[in-house]
């Protein structure tokens, strides 16, 4: 009789366990919540859109279980969304936008139940929620792609006695680690070809200001620049740039986000992109089995996660199978993006860089990067904390 006595206490516990832990929500039962900081009209966040869109359609997630929220700023406003959307029934709701970050953390600390994650953010795993999480793809070897795309063009027009300084211009949304790192890195693709290359960076302070990204554009051209690269969301400097070719300028532009051959059909050599589908069919698919996502996940070639858009018809002769190469060379690991010995600052090597800012002071404090002299981007968390400024570029504003 003892025995089936602890017997049955066993099953009722294994019952009570489970009942507990409750079943994975199905495909037509997971409602989710998507915060957008603009809408489809920007590239950053048609290629989020896509990239929920085709991460649901390969979960089998509804169309309809997905709420979408667009153009909601980088304030309080955020988080009254994220709250709305935990009204309606939301488990899982992603913001987009790295300014929606603070907001999506209150919203995570007050509703335990539901899971936050606010992608290009910086702060999940020291804020100490199990429900609050970080993502961003390897940007910067997408944009070191470009800037070898960039660097054959330069190499090109050099070599035909129609540029003799080997100079670059960069329009940048603001002075974030992300920003600078994704520049360094499209830099040293630049020089990977172009040894002699240097580059000014003008910020617009915006992620979105079609107008500012055009007269930053115009800018750095009337510097002599002929190549513009970009960090900022808008078509803004790719039709600057198509304005300028067209009136008999020798000028060319890398994009981001989206292919921009578009709005510059002969001037746009390529765009860097993030495959955004990558993370969001992981995300989904966990949401689905009933797996946390990962606190920090963050991807690259080797996962699909990023690329460059097609080629442009203006790019130079061997470009194509140059970037094959590189990229090959990336999944392989055999290149490795921030070789220090690729770069300086102040002149002088760089052996030791901390990453993590602990004490929101801009200036990391922990965490070492640099490790027989690769620095590892993303491979502390999730967000880049490239933030040195190397030898060869100038932030003009």
């Amino acid at each position: 009789m003892k025995k089936i006595i602890a017997l049955l206490v066993v099953l009722a516990m294994v019952f009570a366990m489970v009942a507990c832990a409750g079943p994975a929500p199905s495909s037509k039962d997971l409602k989710i919540g998507a915060i957008l900081v603009h809408d489809a009209n920007t590239g950053y966040d048609a290629a989020h859109i896509d990239g929920i869109t085709a991460g649901a359609e390969a979960a089998g997630i509804p169309a309809d279980s997905i709420i979408w929220k667009y153009n909601v700023s980088e304030d309080e406003s955020c988080y009254d969304t994220a709250i709305d959307l935990v009204e309606q029934g939301c488990k899982y709701i992603f913001s987009n936008s790295y300014g929606h970050q603070s907001y999506m953390q209150l919203a995570a600390s007050e509703n335990p139940e539901v899971t936050f994650v606010s992608m290009t953010g910086d702060g999940a795993a020291l804020s100490g929620l199990p429900n609050f999480k970080n993502a961003f793809p390897h940007t910067y070897e997408s944009r070191y792609v470009s800037g070898v795309v960039a660097g054959m063009k330069l190499k090109e027009l050099m070599d035909a006695g129609t540029v003799t300084d080997a100079y670059i211009g960069y329009v940048g949304a603001f002075p974030y680690a992300e920003v600078v790192s994704g520049y360094t890195a499209f830099f040293l693709g630049i020089q990977s070809i172009v040894p002699s290359a240097h580059m000014d960076v003008i910020y617009t302070n915006s992620w979105y200001d079609p107008t500012a990204e055009a007269e930053a554009a115009n800018a750095l051209m009337a510097k002599g620049a002929h190549i513009i690269g970009q960090h900022a969301d808008s078509t803004g400097a790719p039709g600057a740039v198509q304005t300028a070719l067209d009136a008999g300028s020798a000028v060319y532009c890398i994009g981001y986000n989206i292919d921009m051959l578009a709005s510059a059909p002969t001037a746009a050599l390529t765009s860097a992109q993030n495959n955004w589908a990558s993370y969001y069919t992981y995300a989904f698919k966990a949401a689905l089995a009933g797996e946390e996502i990962m606190t920090d996940w963050s991807q690259g070639y080797a996962a699909g996660a990023n690329m460059i858009s097609p080629l442009g018809p203006s790019v130079a002769a061997g470009t194509a199978e140059k970037v094959a190469e590189v990229e090959a060379a990336i999944i392989a690991g055999t290149l490795n993006i921030f070789d220090t010995a690729t770069f300086t600052v102040g002149g002088a090597p760089v052996t030791s860089y901390l990453a993590i800012d602990t004490d929101g002071d801009w200036v990391g404090d922990t965490g070492e990067a640099i490790e027989n002299g690769i620095f590892y981007e993303s491979k502390l968390r999730s967000a880049p904390y490239f933030g040195m400024r190397i030898d060869g570029i100038t932030e003009l504003s």
